[in-house]
């Protein structure tokens, strides 16, 4: 039992010495300048920490282990770079692995924002989804296969996706990788590459696992660390009491009829649990969806969707959804059911808040 003091902490808006003053801008780095376009058309003013620090050891081809919270940028600084490489070389192949397939689809979304009318292609393969277009779209060059473990593993070994011809790969979310049971598979991918080979591994948490892994496969990695705490400064955060003869249900509905709570993600337990609120909100008159992992693939890409289009108010899910999705304007992380550890509660609250924005965590405590 994770003690409730622990959810709560008040959001420290950061100013002054905690203003982060890049070294670089974007058009300082040594990339091609259609890629410099690119980036502006995406919006981006001026690199975060980890892309202001990652972005010049991956273009000097160093393996580089980043330690960062989710909602950091971090995509972003292994993809331009990346994106750049392939322009040098039109014959470089980068493998990336991630965990969920919805993170996978989401980095594949930030490519192709990236490499508009570049002539750069990738392919997204993931389980969950029909293997047939995935094996057909790999019939073809292309400079970035992104998937998860699991999928990646199955087209290795049935030969469509032959590793000696990747000099790159990017292992992103490795710590969510190896609470998922995927270090085998991991090890296996690595165990395949060529030994000459660039390397990037990203984590939110280290733990001696994760540290054998790196001293496995990493030659002479940078470290770079830019989490300085385990939860984002600008999340607030506070616990909802629940006395006996309350219902969370009810407690739930008054919370979601405030004003204030305008795209909420609350988060269950299990499957079950997390389709029985959504009903209930459903019938309760809100625009709710539920994103767990009894949905089939297009069914929660769909959910996903309707959440960031801001077609519903409240999405219900469980952990799944929880680490590196990257969804804009959350108002409110509403954790129904406990988390299992501290670190999924860190994964479910950082959801909100990202960026410069103010979020707000609410934890039921029984």
């Amino acid at each position: 039992m994770i003690d409730p003091s622990r959810f709560i902490n008040k959001a420290v808006i950061a100013e002054g010495a905690e203003c982060f003053v890049p070294e670089h801008k974007f058009e300082d780095f040594e990339i091609a300048e259609h890629l410099k376009k690119s980036i502006v058309s995406k919006g981006y003013k001026e690199p975060t920490p980890i892309q202001d620090k990652c972005i010049p050891h991956v273009l000097k081809k160093i393996d580089v282990i980043g330690i960062a919270n989710t909602g950091t940028g971090k995509t972003a600084a292994f993809l331009i770079p990346l994106i750049d490489k392939v322009i040098q070389n039109r014959k470089e192949q980068v493998l990336i692995v991630a965990p969920p397939r919805e993170l996978a689809s989401q980095i594949e979304g930030e490519l192709r924002g990236f490499a508009q009318g570049l002539g750069i292609f990738s392919v997204c393969c993931v389980g969950g989804a029909s293997i047939v277009p995935q094996i057909k779209a790999l019939r073809y060059q292309n400079n970035f296969v992104i998937g998860t473990p699991g999928r990646l593993k199955d087209l290795i070994g049935s030969g469509k996706i032959i590793l000696s011809k990747f000099n790159t790969i990017v292992l992103d979310e490795a710590d969510r990788m190896l609470d998922m049971g995927f270090i085998q598979d991991m090890r296996f991918i690595m165990s395949g590459m060529p030994k000459e080979r660039h390397t990037l591994f990203f984590s939110a948490t280290m733990s001696p696992e994760i540290e054998r892994f790196i001293k496995e496969f990493l030659r002479e990695p940078i470290r770079i660390s830019v989490k300085n705490r385990d939860t984002a400064r600008n999340v607030e955060q506070d616990v909802i009491r629940i006395d006996s003869g309350m219902n969370k249900f009810d407690v739930l509905r008054d919370l979601l009829n405030q004003k204030e709570f305008n795209k909420v993600l609350v988060f269950g337990r299990t499957k079950h649990g997390v389709e029985r609120l959504s009903k209930f909100l459903i019938e309760k008159g809100f625009k709710a969806e539920s994103l767990h992992g009894n949905k089939n693939y297009s069914k929660r890409q769909q959910a996903l969707k309707m959440f960031k289009d801001d077609q519903i108010q409240v999405l219900v899910a469980t952990d799944v959804a929880a680490r590196g999705l990257d969804i804009a304007d959350v108002s409110h992380v509403i954790n129904f059911d406990l988390p299992a550890t501290y670190d999924d509660y860190v994964h479910r609250i950082g959801r909100t808040g990202r960026g410069n924005k103010q979020g707000k965590a609410l934890t039921f405590v029984g």
